[in-house]
This record gives C-alpha cells, structure tokens and sequence, in this order.
C-alpha cells in the first residue's frame, strides 16, 4: 500500500469527531487533575495522617502505577480495542478516588493512589490513541493542542482545586470530588466512542509486563530511599539499584522473543521515537517535579494558604495551556512541528534556572512569571513528541507508540518526584538538624515566634530552590536532544482510514460490507480477531 491511497478513504464528519473529543477530554481531565490535586493539601495530610516520610509516596505511588500501567493499556487497545478498555479505565479510576478518601494513614493514602493511577493511565494514552483512529495527523495537531492544554491546565489546576477544597471542605474531598465527574465520563463515552477495530490475535506479553512493572519499581524504590531512609552504600539500595538494571534488561531481551510484546522493540529503530521519549522522561521530570513543590515553597516560604497557593500556579498553567494550543493550531496549519520542541525546551531551561533563584523575599509577580516561562516551554514540547511518534510508527503499533512515548513521560514524572522529594528531604534534615517542625502543618509553622519561623521558612526555601538548580542541567539535556529530531510530512489519513485502505487492499471491497461505518470500524469490539490475516509494515 502506498501512501497516496489513503486520503481516499472515508472521514468522520467533524461534528461526530467534537463529540468523540469531549468524552476523551473528559477522561484525561479526571486523570491529569489527579496527577496534582494533592499537591497543595499534603502539608495538611501529613498533619492529620502523620508520615511525612511517605509524603512524596502520595504522589509517586499514583505516578508509578500509571507509568507501569500505560504500556499494557497501549498494547491491549490495539489488540482488543480500546472503547471497553478506556471505559474499564475510568470505573478503575472511580473506585480508587473513593478508596482513598476513606484512607485512615499515609500508608493506606499511598496504597489507594496507586488504584486511582492504574486507572490513569488508560485514560490518558486510550484518549491520545482514540483520537487518532478517527483524526489524521495533519488535522490532530489543534487536537493534540487541546489534550495538552486539558492535561497541562488540570495538572496544574490540581494544586488550586486541592487546595480550595482542604481549606473549606476537607482534603478527603479531593478524592470524592472523582466520583460524579467519574461517572458523568462513563456516560459520555457509551455514547459517544465508536467501537475499535482488532485486527490481530489476542497475546498478552504478561511476562513482559511484570518485568518492567518491577524494573520501574525498583528504581523508582532505589530514588526514594537512597540518601534518605537508607545510606547510598546500604545493601538495600544496592540491591535495589542491581534489580532495576537486572529486570529492565531482561525486559528488553523478553520484548524481542515474544510475539506480541509489550513494546516492540521495532519501534526504537525509528528516531522519531527515541526522540520522543528521551524528551518526554525529561519534561515528565521538570513539570511533575516543579508541581510537586513550589506549594510547598509558596505555603511555608511565603505563607499562603493551601488555596491560595494553588491560585499563585495559575500563571504556569496559563503558559503552558497558551502555548499548547497555540502550537497545535500552527502545526496544523502549516503541518510543520520541529521547531516547537527545540524552542519549548530552551525556554523550559530558562524557567528552571529562574525558579531556582527563589527566595523568601521574591514577591509574588516574580515568583508568577518565572512559573509561566516554564510553562510556555513545557506546553510547546509535550504534545509535539506525541503527534510526532503516532505520524511516523506503523498504523498496528499506534497504540503502543502512544503509550511508549507517554511512559517515559510518567517514568520521568515518577522518577523526578522521587529523585527530587530524596534531595528536598536530605537537605532539609540537614539544616534543621532534626526539629519536629517537619511534621507541622504550614498554619502551624506560621503561628511560630518570628525567629523561629524565619528559621524554618529560610530553610524550606534554601531546599526546594536547591531541587530546581539541580533540574537546570537535566533540562538543559533535553534542549540538546531536541535537535535531533527529524521533521517528515504529516500524513493526511486517520488511522482507521488507513486500516480500511489497507483491508480493501488486501480482502477486497466485500470485506467491507458488513462493517457498517468503513471510517469508524473495521471489528467490533466483541469480534474475534482475524487469525491468520496477512500484515505487512507500513513504508
């Protein structure tokens, strides 16, 4: 099949592709707000449940289970098809929101995020897929804009709906808050997705996937606890350190001896896609890691309220929601992408090395414009590399691909909270020297005698800063490997479009007739797939 066929295939009109897009929208809001909406109410959390050991766990453990989690949903939707799937997502979603906001300790608390991620995960890679079964890549870039706005504006609307909440409600209602908008997601979507096509056998790599399920675990584990709760040179740390590379390596041995695995390794011959990914584990790193805690610093540091300082990111979300889709809207106008990244993350450097200038004294408008550079760089580079990789891997692979690129980007977001919170903690400990302070809530810290919470905020502020400096070199990396990526022409066929070509190619015009709509389907859901159905790359 030759690429001039498929624009000839049927399209969806464009007012069925907007109802589509808002039951995705809707699921990857509830998925991305998540992802923050604790962000500010962990002072108070670690208050009232107690453990503020565990508290960069609260986020992680949700961040970890939807990156382990994000392949298995990319290669299942393309073996099964992903309406069912991305419905099972959110129910998934639901039930831990509630589970966690009955949490009687921090270890419950994490236990129960980590429910809530599993279903995250579906939910943000099946939307990106889904929208490109029905959408081209020259017209998905204004889409891909809006998914990045929806995922940027949630995440960083999190920490101001949190803390709203905690301040007036409770922080248990930051989870509750899940269970209407949940199942309000779960209408929409019966309604409005289509039914997915399946066009190989069902073989699940589950071999594959507890490997890398426990290669990611391990150095998530090996990140967090390292320096902290355990020396460096601990045989635990160690021990984690071997099994991560001893477990990842074997992953990757497993992915070339199975049929179907989890992520092919075929796609890591494409450049476009290391590419992808490398930059994305990087952004992942920066924005998760900076979310998680300029609260912090704007809580104890400058003294806002828990609902105040969720209000004082608004201009990073801003940035970042401006340039995505701003981004998005150019790229399909002109089809054009490269620039974006290599731009993005320039400016995403310079936000970083600003951020990391702060102090207790910067005022508020300072504090504000540093956060919307960052977000301007963040916003022109994360949905790029995702219109990039699915434009370029074989139409079969779309799924994983998807789901590849926004693994690295969730491994990032593990591994820079982890890697961070270990930094921010040590270096904590170290100047206060063990007070109980760590163990207040920010109202309390500021009912302290004056010397004594200048003390404390001072030392707070020296460590988050600290974070930041240390991120400038990692995302200055990622401006570097930003330049290798090639541009190639946009095609101009949906994914499904293309399958349909490809299945009239191969069986003819009758293997059409009994689909029904040829630009939504080719197999129902509760299909069997077709076995023995020749397939052949796609050039």
């Amino acid at each position: 099949m030759t690429m001039a066929t498929a624009p000839t295939a049927p399209s969806l009109p464009k007012k069925r592709v907007l109802l589509i897009f808002s039951g995705l929208l809707l699921g990857m809001m509830l998925a991305s707000l998540d992802q923050t909406i604790v962000a500010t109410a962990l002072p108070t959390i670690v208050g009232d449940l107690g453990g503020i050991d565990h508290l960069s766990w609260v986020i992680t453990a949700y961040l970890l289970a939807e990156t382990v989690s994000t392949p298995l949903y990319g290669k299942l939707g393309d073996l099964l098809g992903r309406r069912r799937l991305f419905q099972f997502a959110i129910s998934l979603f639901i039930l831990g929101s509630i589970l966690a906001g009955f949490s009687a300790s921090m270890l419950q608390l994490v236990a129960f995020r980590a429910v809530q991620g599993l279903g995250a995960g579906g939910l943000i890679v099946l939307a990106q897929a889904i929208i490109a079964d029905v959408v081209s890549p020259r017209e998905r870039g204004r889409y891909q804009g809006y998914f990045g706005a929806v995922f940027g504006a949630a995440s960083i609307a999190g920490p101001l709906i949190g803390g709203f909440i905690t301040d007036h409600l409770s922080w248990r209602w930051a989870f509750y808050v899940n269970v209407p908008l949940g199942i309000a997601a779960l209408v929409v979507t019966s309604i409005t997705l289509p039914s997915s096509i399946r066009t190989r056998q069902v073989r699940i790599d589950w071999f594959g996937i507890a490997l890398l399920t426990g290669a990611i675990t391990s150095f998530v584990l090996f990140t967090t606890w390292g320096g902290t709760q355990y020396p460096w040179s601990s045989g635990i740390i160690i021990g984690l350190a071997i099994t991560s590379v001893v477990l990842a390596v074997s992953f990757f041995i497993v992915q070339f001896r199975t049929p179907e695995p989890t992520m092919p390794p075929r796609l890591f011959r494409l450049r476009t896609f290391n590419v992808a990914s490398s930059v994305s584990f990087i952004v992942g790193m920066a924005m998760f890691g900076s979310i998680a805690y300029l609260p912090t610093f704007l809580q104890i540091a400058n003294g806002a309220s828990a609902s105040n300082s969720g209000l004082l990111l608004m201009p990073f979300m801003l940035g970042l929601l401006c340039a995505s889709v701003g981004a998005g809207q150019v790229v399909t106008r002109t089809g054009h992408y490269r620039v974006f990244p290599i731009i993005g993350m320039g400016v995403a450097t310079v936000g970083m090395f600003l951020l990391s200038t702060l102090q207790t004294d910067t005022s508020l408008w300072t504090s504000g414009a540093y956060m919307a550079v960052l977000g301007i760089g963040i916003g022109l580079v994360m949905q790029i590399m995702i219109l990039a990789t699915q434009n370029e891997a074989p139409v079969d692979d779309l799924g994983v691909a998807t789901a590849s690129v926004s693994f690295f980007r969730a491994v990032g977001g593990s591994v820079g909270v982890a890697v961070f919170g270990a930094l921010f903690n040590h270096r904590l400990a170290d100047m206060l020297g063990g007070s109980d302070a760590v163990d207040l809530t920010p109202e309390q810290i500021q009912t302290l005698p004056v010397a004594q919470y200048n003390q404390i905020a001072d030392a707070f502020a020296s460590s988050i800063t600290s974070v930041f400096r240390v991120a400038v070199p990692i995302v200055l990396v990622g401006f570097l490997l930003a330049w290798l990526l090639k541009e190639k022409p946009l095609r101009t066929a949906s994914a499904n479009a293309r399958k349909m070509a490809r299945q009239k190619e191969h069986f003819g015009e009758d293997s059409l007739a009994a689909v029904g709509d040829p630009a939504i389907v080719l197999a129902h859901d509760d299909e069997p797939a077709a076995v023995g159905a020749r397939e052949r790359p796609e050039p």
